[in-house]
């Protein structure tokens, strides 16, 4: 029987882990994440599926071959995952192995459903790799500013727009004093407004998983580009290591990566279905 991992169990599925797999699962099992667990024996589990905790998908771990886990996920997914999914929006299963032998086991779970997939590519920037030469200049008005916590409090209210900050801090972390003490980032401010943000969405020891966001109205001026510099420097000088994951087809962030030097360390295939 499938059933949910309270959070003080989670780390019974590091040796489900595969060590070159999504940073993501790690960061969820080392508790340093917001996330959830559903697997197939609390006790001893075998094999599970991770919810991350920003609702941006799930992750299958642990034993691809498990005939009761792999019997009772369908019924699972609609039964129990779906409904609340659903409750907050969700309309979509984006799911993808831990590992490679997943995929063959995910498309024959769901081969009974309309299911799409996609590539998913990982990148890691080493400091020798880095190309500073490539950052570009900061248009006129434009200043990057350090994610700190007065920046984020916003109490003299000079950020017009800071529940923008806040959404997305609050989309990868329990707090924001928790992303204080684990993570790091920059943001870029026009006209009082925070416009791009680049910060540690997950972590994991020395490892920082970015992600980055401008806002539509100021796309097109290389502000991702900009921040991701500072942010991959401030990254080097505490010894910390830039991970990149994104899709194939977001040209502009896998074109962003690859521009500062991020090597492609591997890749993953994603798989998504309606609720």
């Amino acid at each position: 029987m499938i059933s949910e991992l309270k959070q003080n169990d989670f780390r019974k599925c590091l040796g489900l882990l595969n060590e070159q797999g999504q940073l993501e699962a790690k960061a969820i099992i080392a508790g340093v994440n917001p996330g959830r667990i559903f697997v197939d024996d609390t006790v001893t589990p075998d094999s599970g599926l991770i919810w991350l905790g920003n609702n941006d998908g799930f992750i299958f771990i642990g034993n691809e071959s498990n005939e009761q886990f792999n019997k009772e996920i369908n019924n699972f997914i609609d039964e129990v995952i779906a409904p609340e999914a659903k409750e907050i929006g969700l309309n979509w299963f984006e799911g993808v192995g831990n590992h490679e032998k997943w995929n063959a086991t995910i498309e024959l779970l769901f081969k009974h459903r309309e299911y799409g997939s996609w590539l998913q590519k990982v990148y890691i920037l080493n400091k020798g790799q880095y190309k500073p030469e490539s950052e570009p200049m900061l248009p006129e008005g434009y200043t990057v500013q350090k994610i700190n916590k007065s920046l984020y409090e916003n109490d003299n209210g000079s950020i017009k727009n800071i529940e923008f900050l806040h959404r997305k801090i609050l989309e990868f972390w329990s707090s924001p004093d928790f992303f204080f003490s684990k993570g790091i980032g920059y943001c870029i401010v026009y006209k009082n407004e925070i416009v791009s943000v680049c910060f540690s969405g997950f972590a994991v020891e020395n490892i920082h998983c970015i992600d980055i966001e401008t806002l539509e109205a100021h796309q097109g001026k290389k502000l991702a580009q900009t921040i991701a510099h500072t942010y991959v420097k401030n990254c080097f000088d505490n010894n910390m290591v830039p991970y990149w994951d994104c899709m194939e087809g977001n040209k502009p962030s896998v074109a962003v990566a690859e521009n500062l030097g991020f090597q492609n360390a591997f890749n993953y295939i994603g798989y998504e279905f309606l609720f």
